[in-house]
């Protein structure tokens, strides 16, 4: 119920903000244009005042034999061409002052941020040399690419910065939350 409350208050003010300027509301926040050094200080302060031992990475010895920490080639391949990766350790170190966890699978990258009941994530595969983006809604969108849960990305479209921009900065607007253990 929160969630639903949360995104349609997020919903009515992009509508708002669009109807005003004519184009999509801007990520709220600031950049801060941080050198890395100045990302890695800001970083360990942020995580000694917390007084967290989360781990921004999965340990080796918690990994499941079966499971990888390295993309496939074809998957490698993709996401460097998008530059996806790279914009996202931009992001993760400018707006979330190095706080997001990167986890590599087989077939994509998942990149977390947020605690407890704030869990929130972009995860983006590769499926036949097509870039996709796990969305935060269940019905089809505006975008021509989307199928009502992903958003499909074809060579053409992934290496254009400008519509990739565009996809990230909608995923990080509207992300997907993930469910409490309760």
């Amino acid at each position: 119920m929160f969630h639903q409350n949360e995104r349609q208050e997020s919903a009515s003010y992009e509508k708002r903000q669009q109807a005003l300027n004519g184009h999509k509301a801007p990520i709220l926040g600031q950049r801060h244009g941080l050198s890395e050094e100045e990302g890695q200080r800001i970083q360990r302060m942020i995580r000694e005042a917390r007084h967290t031992s989360r781990s921004l990475s999965i340990p080796q010895q918690d990994l499941a034999p079966e499971a990888t920490t390295h993309l496939s080639p074809e998957a490698a391949r993709v996401i460097n061409a998008s530059r996806v990766r790279e914009i996202l350790h931009l992001f993760n170190r400018d707006y979330l002052y190095g706080q997001g966890r990167f986890d590599e699978y087989k077939d994509g990258l998942l990149l977390k941020w947020g605690d407890g009941y704030s869990r929130k994530h972009m995860w983006m595969t590769v499926e036949n040399g097509n870039l996709i983006f796990e969305t935060s809604h269940r019905k089809k969108c505006d975008k021509p690419y989307c199928n009502g849960t992903h958003h499909t990305l074809t060579p053409d479209l992934y290496m254009n910065l400008d519509v990739i921009n565009q996809e990230l900065g909608d995923r990080f607007r509207r992300p997907v939350y993930e469910p409490t253990e309760d």
